[in-house]
């Protein structure tokens, strides 16, 4: 080719199109045009280019016969029309199809090589060769530039990637310790910061963060989490074992055993006073007299699991909990005649007797029974039977071995987790 034009036809030229049509010029090695097009599309975000200019320069790149761009030989200059690009995209409307080329172009990777009318054509002169169209040359050119562009794209989000998965892991420790701390401590104020913290943290989450915003979260997370187990494990006082502390002996030899006669010998008791056994019959015979007085009033005192000492989690740590329980209620859950209310209300339809209920509240108290009720609410397709599953917690609550407190925070660790 005699002259290679560097103005476009009928458009407006600007020096960094200069800058890089000069670096397209200088020859360079050939480049397998699809490596260069996989390097290019990994480091799409550092030249500020979308997918969509990505599959438009595939096709241009499918104009191309040679597998290579050997720029030392002959520029690859391609003379496709405008329909047959579209076509080759599968229908891409003509202004759409422009607007991605401009783009190409501004980002440096095509440059146009506009003919006297700003056609598309080639022709031969004398076994010449001369084209004008797209030409294809900083494809070769700046292939070690889209390479090292193409790792840095692929390490910056690696690191994204890790730094997402630390956050990520960080909120879901801040929420467990402070449901542990809600239950240890309920009286201390900070835990619903804590929670909240949490919450706002898992919404942010949601949305493509970048590294810079990733950084302040592990820095606010990493602070709340400090102070957390600042609160939850207080540093213990170390105490240095004294020297004179006796040096425990292992020798099996030298072990005293200690026996015990499991069947006593009548002899090792001594025989009961004559008095002594007169006081107890007349003590029988008078607690007899005196039964139906002392039955009522063990019916009047309240035994220990019948005091109602209230549940030892904080309302709302159960209301965000058991959110089914929310559905059944007239008005939100501000307190915990609130609670109990709606525990009257859906009580029926979870098939639970009024002499069952009776049961659980007398052994329970009112509103431990309730948040019973609501955490079964909560997993109530895998309870088979509520009414026999109450019935075993009340009979567990006589014996002053249940509390709502473990079934309230396994579900809260469910739903954390």
């Amino acid at each position: 080719m005699g002259y290679m034009p560097i103005t476009p036809f009928g458009r407006t030229v600007d020096a960094v199109l200069l800058q890089q049509q000069a670096a397209a010029t200088e020859p360079s090695p050939a480049v397998d045009k699809w490596d260069a097009l996989r390097a290019l599309a990994a480091a799409r975000k550092t030249y500020h280019l979308s997918d969509r200019d990505i599959t438009v320069l595939q096709a241009l790149l499918s104009f191309l016969p040679a597998k290579t761009l050997d720029t030392r030989t002959n520029p690859p200059v391609i003379h496709p029309s405008n329909r047959a690009i579209c076509e080759r995209l599968n229908g891409m409307p003509c202004s759409t199809m422009r607007r991605h080329v401009a783009r190409l172009v501004q980002a440096g990777v095509l440059i146009r090589r506009d003919s006297p009318n700003g056609k598309r054509y080639v022709r031969r002169y004398q076994g010449e060769r001369v084209a004008f169209g797209f030409d294809l040359s900083p494809l070769a050119s700046r292939y070690g530039e889209f390479c090292t562009a193409a790792e840095a794209e692929r390490e910056a989000q690696l690191a994204l990637k890790r730094l997402r998965e630390t956050v990520s892991l960080m909120r879901r420790d801040l929420a467990s310790l402070t449901l542990c701390g809600m239950a240890e401590q309920p009286d201390l104020p900070v835990w619903n910061q804590y929670d909240d913290l949490a919450q706002l943290t898992a919404r942010t989450l949601r949305r493509k963060l970048t590294l810079e915003q990733l950084r302040q979260l592990e820095i606010q997370l990493g602070e709340a989490l400090e102070r957390l187990k600042s609160l939850l494990c207080p540093p213990q006082p170390t105490t240095e074992t004294s020297a004179d502390t006796a040096e425990l002996n292992t020798n099996d030899a030298e072990n005293e055993q200690h026996y015990q006669n499991s069947k006593k010998d009548s002899f090792e008791s001594e025989p009961q006073p004559l008095e002594d056994i007169e006081a107890k019959q007349q003590t029988k015979i008078a607690e007899t007299t005196d039964e139906p007085k002392a039955m009522t009033a063990s019916m009047d005192r309240p035994s220990n699991a019948q005091k109602n000492h209230g549940p030892k989690l904080p309302l709302r740590l159960v209301a965000t909990t058991c959110t089914e329980l929310a559905t059944y209620a007239e008005t939100p859950l501000t307190s915990w005649p609130d609670l109990m209310r709606t525990a009257e209300t859906i009580r029926p339809m979870m098939g639970i007797s009024p002499p069952v209920w009776e049961e659980a509240k007398r052994s329970m108290g009112a509103t431990e029974a309730a948040v019973v009720l609501a955490a079964m609410l909560q997993r109530f397709s895998e309870i088979r039977s509520p009414n026999g599953y109450l019935r075993h917690l009340s009979a567990k609550a006589v014996e002053g071995q249940f509390t709502s407190a473990p079934m309230v925070m396994a579900l809260a660790r469910n739903e954390a987790a």
